[in-house]
């Protein structure tokens, strides 16, 4: 999947795995340096605690791999699989000091990720039936924007726009400061004409009137019904009519997903994937040689 992530390269996450052991390890691991010599070996299982979807063992891989290329490590359970108490995702063997360096940061991943993943499955579950698809959005953690987002595709969702240069997206904070959604509309065309035809524009919208106003410019890729309820939602689809996409948006929880999903939109965006998402529970636990 790495390949077919455009966020994901092997130079961006190698500076991810750096700066985070600048971070946690610093001038060394005092614990390990204490307790365990230079020359110890051992063995570890990663050990899953709860249910859900695993996400982050590619990752895993990397990060054993950059802490110490002579890391052997046994993968067990593929991204994407769905994972219950007791299973063994992994077994890692090598330098002890090795493994206890990495240890952490791949939990810390793999716990988040696997969260992500497992939330996002039971939204995408929740659209069962019809055309909806599940986006994420960037409400996401600073620096670890990636991996979440990579999450959601392992649990089965779509990812947004990465950040804010890939697409035009007209918030209502842009709508107002730009004087009214069909000025902004046509001042965002302009500049896409002129920039990158190939951005989409997403406008936000807050009522009807607000709709009919975007679909008057014949401009928006997609329109996003921000906050409305679903009699509101249903109108606004028919008075789209499929000429545009339609997203969902504001406050939807996992019960409401289906009553959207049957209104008829295209997407349905929910922040919660990356800033709501229970962790899942994951140990690394030595193995006695």
């Amino acid at each position: 999947m790495i390949d077919s992530l455009k966020y994901l390269s092997a130079e961006k996450i190698r500076h991810f795995i750096q700066t985070a052991f600048a971070e946690d390890v610093g001038i060394g691991d005092q614990s390990s340096l204490a307790v365990i010599p230079a020359s110890a070996v051992g063995k570890a299982q990663l050990i899953v605690k709860s249910e859900g979807i695993l996400a982050g063992m590619e990752l895993a891989k990397i990060i054993f791999a950059q802490t110490d290329p002579h890391l052997q490590v046994e993968v067990l359970i593929q991204d994407g699989s769905e994972v219950r108490y007791g299973d063994i995702g992994l077994r890692v063997t090598g330098k002890a000091r090795a493994i206890l360096q990495a240890e952490r940061l791949v939990l810390n991943c793999m716990q988040r990720m696997s969260g992500i993943a497992t939330y996002t499955n039971q939204a995408v579950k929740a659209t069962a039936g019809t055309k909806t698809k599940i986006w994420d959005t960037r409400k996401t953690t600073p620096n670890f924007r990636m991996f979440e987002k990579w999450a959601v595709k392992i649990g089965g969702g779509e990812n947004h726009r990465f950040g804010l240069f890939d697409m035009i997206m007209l918030k209502d904070n842009h709508v107002d400061y730009a004087g009214g959604i069909e000025k902004a509309l046509r001042m965002a065309d302009e500049y896409r004409k002129k920039t990158n035809p190939a951005l989409w524009i997403d406008v936000e919208t807050r009522n009807l009137e607000e709709v009919a106003q975007a679909l008057r410019t014949e401009i928006p890729n997609v329109i996003m019904l921000d906050n409305m309820d679903t009699d509101m939602m249903q109108k606004a689809v028919e008075m789209v009519g499929g000429k545009c996409k339609v997203e969902a948006s504001g406050g939807i929880t996992l019960a409401d997903i289906p009553k959207v999903a049957v209104c008829g939109v295209d997407y349905i965006s929910l922040g919660a994937l990356t800033h709501s998402a229970k962790i899942m529970d994951i140990s690394l636990k030595a193995v006695l040689l």
